[in-house]
């Protein structure tokens, strides 16, 4: 049996160091090749690119700071986690955000293929 929020918070430990470094392709390498992203803006992507490219928008100092509140696995190669974080910046409050990922095993390699984030009201 997989421990699944050992796996989620191994996967979203290196997204947040690279957000936290402010390497964009660095964040994407923990995305699949055909990832679905939401993030903040009105439209999605589909991809690393997209995923890079929203990253390397975000401004400098960024940071993520995580918490798992559930995790399941739906199959052997797919787990889902439920989070909240804390979008840090320099200039401007924090903003929390509630985050949704599924993880994909693929070739060995737990990737996220699919990442929906939404504003705490």
């Amino acid at each position: 049996m997989i421990d699944t929020e050992r796996t989620v918070a191994t996967v979203l430990d290196g997204w947040k160091a690279a957000i936290d470094n402010h390497e964009p392709e660095k964040v994407a390498s923990f995305f699949t090749h055909d990832a679905l992203f939401q993030g903040f803006r009105p439209t999605y992507s589909i991809g690393r690119q997209g995923v890079a490219d929203y990253y390397a928008s975000q401004p400098l100092g960024l940071s993520a700071d995580y918490r798992i509140l559930e995790t399941r696995q739906l199959s052997d190669d797919v787990i889902v986690g439920y989070q909240t974080v804390d979008f840090g910046f320099t200039d401007r409050p924090t903003l929390p955000v509630h985050l949704t990922v599924i993880l994909r095993n693929i070739a060995g390699t737990w990737l996220i293929s699919h990442y929906h984030v939404s504003k705490i009201d």
